[in-house]
């Protein structure tokens, strides 16, 4: 099993990309959200002139915000600077569209994004209807030095619906999820993937068709508390993302959050009911993923923490990791909080990883 790493696009820490190459970590992704982080294109483009190995793109990047072209042409400039190492990372825009008060791109919508991004991520000529019209889009001097089709560029959907997974077998090349971090999670989700391919004539390749799931992961020291200091300070951003995930879910939809989030579920709507209808959707994500604010320290429990990220010892995570793997899983991808996020890349390759050679 492959061991990635997500970052929030912070242009001037590069030197973290550095640092999980050097460690052995095979994928680096870097998430998009214009209102949150930095531009996560200039970031990456940093990232390829100073790695050599690592695989490294959009973690994910946001269909709502640029033009199928516009993401095609920045990923094969990329694949000038880092050939074969470059690959996107696409979802709908749970937080870059929300932020500006908007919603995620529809699934219909989404779906037709991604026909035609892979047809231009391919080099390839992309034909569309506009107003009755057949028009025709390509990139027009991919030979002359300014872009590189070549090789591929694999393309990850981001996953979590029916719709959503029915899009990505229809037009990626893998999956990137956010699941609690189990092996029966894994198994369940790979089941209904394999039934999904089933329904569009196609078998379940996992060796071709890689599933990567994104979470957090603390190694507890002799004698730590899962909810220790230490342990909030670095899944504590993960875990409270999952609470900013559910409140969206409740707004748009109507959904009741799972259960383990019952004994905070009234607290938490009270905060949000108080603040400002124009600001509400500012403050919801703010540290997403990065830290947790001080306001929402209350409502970070033992056992959401350990729901929605690997907490365990040396040798339970090392367990955990085997049981992952044989689940069907192929990469695990840690996103730790920014303070920690060193500590937390070095502890989890000493633990879990070969070291490179």
């Amino acid at each position: 099993m492959d061991f990635g790493v997500c970052a929030a696009a912070k242009i001037d820490d590069v030197g973290y990309a550095i640092l999980a190459e050097q460690l052995g970590y095979s994928h680096f992704w870097v998430a998009d959200s214009q209102m949150l982080w930095s531009d996560c294109y200039a970031t990456l483009a940093l990232i390829a002139d100073r790695t050599t190995r690592m695989q490294i793109g959009t973690g994910v990047a946001v269909a709502g915000t640029r033009r199928a072209s516009v993401t095609a042409a920045a990923l094969a400039s990329l694949n000038l600077i880092a050939p074969g190492r470059v690959f996107c990372g696409m979802g709908s825009g749970h937080t870059a569209m929300r932020i500006e008060g908007g919603r995620p791109m529809s699934a219909a919508r989404f779906d037709d994004y991604l026909a035609e991004l892979r047809v231009l991520l391919s080099g390839d000529d992309f034909r569309s209807e506009r107003q009755g019209v057949e028009v025709l889009t390509r990139h027009l001097m991919p030979d002359a030095g300014f872009v590189s089709f070549s090789p591929r560029i694999p393309l990850y959907v981001s996953a979590f619906g029916p719709k959503a997974l029915s899009a990505a077998v229809r037009r990626g090349d893998g999956i990137i999820t956010n699941l609690p971090p189990t092996s029966d999670h894994v198994v369940r989700y790979r089941d209904r993937l394999s039934r999904t391919m089933k329904e569009q004539g196609r078998v379940l390749d996992q060796e071709h068709f890689p599933l990567a799931v994104l979470t957090a992961i603390s190694v507890l020291q002799p004698g730590e508390a899962p909810d220790s200091p230490r342990v909030r300070a670095q899944c504590g951003p993960m875990a409270m993302a999952a609470v900013h995930f559910a409140y969206e879910q409740w707004l748009q939809f109507g959904r009741r959050p799972p259960g383990l989030l019952s004994d905070i579920w009234d607290d938490y709507l009270a905060r949000m009911d108080a603040l400002p209808d124009a600001e509400r959707h500012l403050v919801a994500h703010m540290g997403h993923n990065c830290w947790v604010e001080p306001s929402e320290s209350g409502f970070l429990t033992a056992e959401l923490l350990e729901a929605t990220c690997i907490i365990a010892t040396p040798e339970q995570m090392r367990r955990r990791v085997a049981e992952l793997e044989e689940a069907g899983l192929n990469q695990l991808v840690i996103l730790p909080s920014l303070s920690e996020k060193e500590a937390v890349l070095r502890d989890v390759a000493a633990v879990c990883m070969v070291p490179p050679s």
